[in-house]
């Protein structure tokens, strides 16, 4: 019998950097750094919920509300994380749909993901939120910008 206390869902604002202390290993793509995290949440377009167990980011969504000046709001999910000793529990459809709900107070008319089409896990998570298995697949181009011309 597990003694961790059950695993809450929350959104994160901007006094909330001092929870990145206490993350398991995972979650995130490598080392959070204290600038951006702060930057990150003061940033009101930018919206992360985090999944916490005994004070611990256990595994969290990541998204923009995107403005254009011709389409209404629309809410990009940028990154979903889990740490791999909580997946498979639900934790990651919780916290989309956490993000979901932000949106949707934004006035956020539909949400976006991309994801790699040989991810299996992201897209069975993908399907799971009400994404039709025929989805499209787009193509997405990564250009770096850090000095190529």
């Amino acid at each position: 019998m597990s003694t961790a206390t059950p695993t809450r869902t929350t959104l994160l604002g901007p006094g909330d950097a001092g929870l990145f202390a206490s993350v398991l290993p995972g979650v995130f793509d490598g080392p959070t750094r204290p600038e951006l995290i702060r930057e990150f949440l003061e940033d009101p377009r930018h919206h992360m919920a985090v999944a916490l167990e005994d004070g611990r980011i256990v595994g969290f969504a990541s998204a923009v509300h995107y403005l254009h000046p011709d389409k209404g709001p629309e809410l990009w999910i940028n990154e979903v994380g889990v740490a791999p000793t909580h997946r498979r529990q639900g934790l990651a459809r919780r916290l989309l749909r956490a993000l979901f709900r932000k949106g949707r107070e934004l006035g956020c008319f539909q949400a976006w993901v991309l994801t790699d089409r040989d991810n299996a896990p992201a897209r069975a998570l993908y399907r799971s939120t009400g994404v039709p298995a025929g989805a499209l697949e787009p193509m997405l181009y990564t250009i770096r910008l850090d000095g190529a011309e």
